[in-house]
């Protein structure tokens, strides 16, 4: 995943949420959702404490990394008992900012748009879609999701009418800045693209970018290696 960050708040990624706490660093905050959705599967499996083995197995790290990692929770389990599975996933849900329910407006309802808008993992991980926005006029007005489709000058009222904070980009490379910007002058303070471009944002925005050609190419470059195929 190609990321791009801009702006820390606290309460939010990149920082503890607590007064007094450590600052927890990006790369750590990158790994929290592998906890969690780790502490999830055990939670559902009725699993009530956990061995910093047991849940690096889980979440694909080290036990030493998830240790250094949850230190900077302030969570250090307990010797011979281990993590308290329930505890620590709220206390991680706390740091990425979980308790509360966030609103997402989606632009572009093409193939990826319309999975996204359907997707129902976003509901379980305390995300709302609440708007989706395309600028064909074959696709505005039609339902995808139980939303209707909104056409780009609605955009702004759409947002502060829903108090979404994070966008979705899911449009062609072309138009993906001037959607980008609108974003921003409509107000959300989070946004993830699927455009295979970079894209520019102000510092008080976060911007994350999924570029999934790019992942492929780099998996070939490794397959390369491996099979010494394709040179």
């Amino acid at each position: 995943m190609d990321t791009q960050r801009r702006g820390t708040r606290a309460g939010e990624p990149g920082a503890s949420g607590r007064p007094g706490a450590r600052a927890v660093p990006p790369a750590t905050v990158a790994r929290l959702p592998g906890y969690l959705r780790a502490l999830r599967g055990l939670t559902a499996d009725g699993v009530v404490t956990t061995s910093s083995d047991e849940l690096a197995g889980g979440a694909g790290v080290t036990p030493a990394q998830l240790r250094k990692d949850l230190s900077f929770l302030g969570s250090y389990g307990r010797r011979g008992v281990g993590y308290d599975v329930g505890h620590l996933s709220e206390q991680i849900a706390v740091v990425l900012g979980l308790t509360t329910q966030r609103s997402v407006v989606i632009v572009g309802i093409g193939n990826l748009g319309h999975a996204l808008a359907s997707y129902s993992v976003f509901a379980e991980r305390g995300f709302a879609v609440v708007g989706l926005v395309d600028a064909d006029p074959a696709v505005v007005g039609t339902t995808v999701a139980g939303l209707v489709v909104q056409p780009p000058d609605e955009l702004a009222s759409l947002v502060s009418g829903s108090d979404a904070t994070i966008g979705i980009i899911a449009t062609p490379a072309s138009v993906a800045q001037d959607v980008c910007d609108a974003l921003v002058a409509a107000g959300v303070v989070g946004i993830l693209t699927f455009a295979p471009r970079a894209l520019r944002v102000p510092p008080t925005v976060d911007l994350r970018a999924v570029d999934v050609a790019s992942e492929l190419q780099i998996l070939a470059f490794h397959d390369r290696r491996r099979t010494g195929t394709g040179a």
